[in-house]
């Protein structure tokens, strides 16, 4: 891509580190986002008056929740391309965790209304926040092969592990199989950490030891803190998570594929949603399994502490 000039939608927890390496990189960035607040602390990105100013832009990123906001986001784009067609080669970018047979259809949807001149390439990313920060996300790419090494420059930007996956649709896959392991694993580690901690052990010494051994991963390293000292304070809600494994969950059942880790991950997400933590950090469902447990466990146990003391 020779024109290093972008658009970006949706400056938050993520979006907003994303936007500003982008720039940093010496890209001419220009996003549009609902808060005004987001571009306060933002250098180098212009700040668009809507989502229609970008429809010039030879690329555009979307970094909202979930595809239903991106599709109410690119509306007005979308009608201002049936008027005047952009440029042929436009790309949008959809690097939010979706469905996969969503963002297919959305494909259509942008391809028609740009009288084919526009592309859409599904790249959710992983790494959290400080892979956001840092530019060093994990990027998977649904897109053709041409489309793939046009915008890896951009990519680049962002991340370090920047991979394609197949066509449109393929990211949202790989990025649903990358939360069916760190939900699940997330969750494996606060039931262990409260049946721990209930059994009068020291949560981050088992941690410490779990890092040594066959159990030691990334989620651990970087989950692992926050469950052991109960800090839900959010990097990223969870209540994303009980969205990612749905699309697991469905994606699962198109290939007749049985995943019963992911049916019951949804589960307790969705538990841990009922319970009105869904905007703390995912590391909260370690809370949310406390609230299903015994109170008279706590009890008995925190005794025994008192005791030995």
């Amino acid at each position: 891509m020779t024109a290093k000039r972008m658009g970006f939608v949706g400056l938050g927890l993520m979006g907003s580190p994303m936007a500003a390496n982008v720039a940093k990189a010496g890209w001419t960035v220009t996003a549009w986002n609902r808060s005004e607040a987001a571009f306060r602390e933002l250098d180098g990105v212009r700040r668009a008056a809507s989502v229609a100013e970008l429809r010039d832009e030879p690329v555009i990123i979307f970094m909202l929740p979930d595809l239903p906001y991106i599709e109410e986001a690119a509306a007005p784009l979308l009608e201002s391309w049936r008027a005047q067609a952009p440029a042929p080669g436009t790309a949008v970018v959809v690097m939010s965790s979706v469905l996969p047979t969503a963002v297919q259809e959305f494909g259509r949807t942008v391809h028609d209304a740009s009288g084919g001149n526009a592309v859409v390439v599904d790249a959710p990313v992983s790494g959290g926040t400080k892979g956001a920060q840092d530019g060093t996300l994990a990027i998977m790419a649904g897109a053709t092969e041409d489309d793939f090494q046009r915008l890896l420059p951009l990519f680049e930007t962002m991340g370090i592990t920047v991979r394609r996956m197949g066509p449109l649709g393929s990211g949202s896959l790989a990025k649903a199989c990358n939360q069916l392991i760190v939900g699940t694993t997330t969750a494996a580690l606060a039931e262990a950490a409260e049946l721990a901690e209930r059994s009068g052990m020291d949560v981050a010494a088992l941690y410490e030891v779990l890092a040594g051994g066959l159990a030691g991963s990334r989620v651990l390293d970087i989950v692992g803190p926050r469950l052991a000292a109960k800090d839900y304070a959010p990097t990223g809600p969870a209540k994303f998570m009980h969205k990612d494994l749905g699309f697991v969950i469905q994606s699962a059942a198109a290939a007749g594929s049985a995943v019963p880790m992911a049916a019951a991950g949804v589960e307790l997400y969705a538990e841990l949603t009922r319970q009105g933590l869904g905007d703390q950090d995912l590391a909260v469902v370690r809370q949310a399994i406390a609230n299903l447990s015994s109170p008279a466990t706590v009890t008995a146990n925190t005794k025994q502490k008192e005791n030995r003391l």
